[in-house]
């Protein structure tokens, strides 16, 4: 039952990072079709963008204190190119 509940929390925590990406993906289409200007769009953007490293670094944490190590593995090299974005 404990392993049930993981994956399913889990399963909610990659709906959340899947819905700040697709929030970003509308804000790039609206810019694109001319709905917004360039600094509303930026500044859309730049508020999920630290929101969306922290759920994905909660999420690799969550992988690696329950054990799932194929997954914690999996998710590693995304959370290692957020970690470098947010130092440069």
């Amino acid at each position: 039952m404990g392993d049930l509940f993981i994956w399913i929390l889990s399963f909610f925590i990659l709906i959340a990072l899947i819905v700040l990406l697709v929030y970003q993906l509308m804000c790039l289409a609206d810019l694109e079709f001319d709905y917004i200007n360039p600094y509303d769009s930026s500044s859309r953007i730049n508020s999920v963008v630290l929101p969306e490293f922290v759920v994905q670094g909660i999420l690799c944490l969550f992988y690696l204190l329950t054990g799932h190590w194929i997954m914690a593995l999996i998710s590693a090299p995304y959370l290692y190119y957020n970690v470098r974005l947010w130092t440069q």
